[in-house]
């Protein structure tokens, strides 16, 4: 669930009393949705005072406001729970003695879980702002590294089929020189979950420099690449050190760059004919 990831992924930022209640909260995840501060004070040995304090400084007006948010997002997650060996673990936790079946059951899962979580978490208004913002861009400089670059590249692809001028570059070196090009016409799409890649936020302080924009396509946790940011949407997905590769971050990622993409169709229409000149382009060399 959201909250809860955004709560294991914020360990670092919390002060000792503060852990103590996020621990708490994920060791005891199937109660805390039914009980009180004051119980919850009590499990985390803290005062009451304190367990209001953490519910506000993770977004929420009180332990009634987290508690309801909480029963929500469980009742969420029961609604697109599939059938699963009862054995095994689902939140990555593909196991070795896991047949192909159950692998496959435990990727949909997985991947529909962070499809779910991302969209429901639009701020649309700021996603409206991003899409006139790359309407009225001179250019579009992508960057990413890893599996968010293959998500960059797919929609710098997107972008020129419509008529927006983009780019992406594998090389950190040149997404650098890249960045140090633009100017304010231009904007930048920083790609990362983990919102830390020294890469990634070197290029957007560039970018910025050159009074470019950069919008951030991240995690919700508060990092570098969020405060860097002009505008930036959240990708939610539950990925944790056992992870062998970007698997829902990446789908996660791909969720927002079509939702831009189609929304960029929507609200001008003309772009659509681009698309059909393109494939009839296409069409003649076969």
């Amino acid at each position: 669930m959201k909250i809860i990831n955004q709560i294991a992924q914020s360990r670092s930022q919390f002060s000792p009393s503060e852990l103590k209640i996020a621990e708490t909260i994920l060791a005891h995840q199937e109660r805390i949705s039914k009980i009180s501060s004051s119980e919850l004070a009590q499990l985390a040995a803290v005062s009451q005072s304190s367990i209001v304090k953490f519910v506000q400084k993770i977004g929420f007006k009180g332990m009634t406001a987290f508690r309801l948010a909480l029963s929500e997002e469980s009742g969420r997650q029961q609604a697109i729970q599939l059938p699963v060996a009862t054995n095994f673990p689902l939140h990555n936790a593909i196991n070795s003695d896991d047949d192909a079946p159950t692998i496959a059951r435990k990727l949909m899962q997985e991947k529909i879980r962070a499809l779910v979580e991302t969209t429901g978490s639009v701020d649309y208004e700021i996603l409206g702002k991003i899409v006139t913002a790359l309407s009225e861009a001179r250019f579009v400089h992508i960057t990413g590294l890893g599996g968010s670059m293959t998500v960059g590249s797919d929609f710098a692809h997107k972008l020129l089929k419509i008529g927006v001028i983009a780019l992406i570059d594998p090389d950190s070196h040149a997404q650098l020189s890249i960045a140090n090009t633009l100017g304010p016409q231009d904007i930048q799409v920083a790609i990362s979950y983990s919102g830390r890649r020294k890469e990634i936020l070197d290029a957007a302080r560039v970018a910025q420099q050159r009074k470019a924009r950069v919008i951030a396509l991240t995690n919700p946790v508060e990092n570098p690449l969020r405060a860097l940011a002009d505008l930036s949407l959240v990708t939610l997905a539950e990925e944790d050190q056992w992870r062998s590769s970007a698997i829902s971050s990446r789908t996660a990622q791909n969720a927002l760059t079509d939702l831009i993409f189609m929304v960029l169709i929507q609200t001008q229409s003309w772009r659509n004919d681009l698309i059909r000149d393109t494939q009839s382009l296409i069409d003649e060399l076969m």
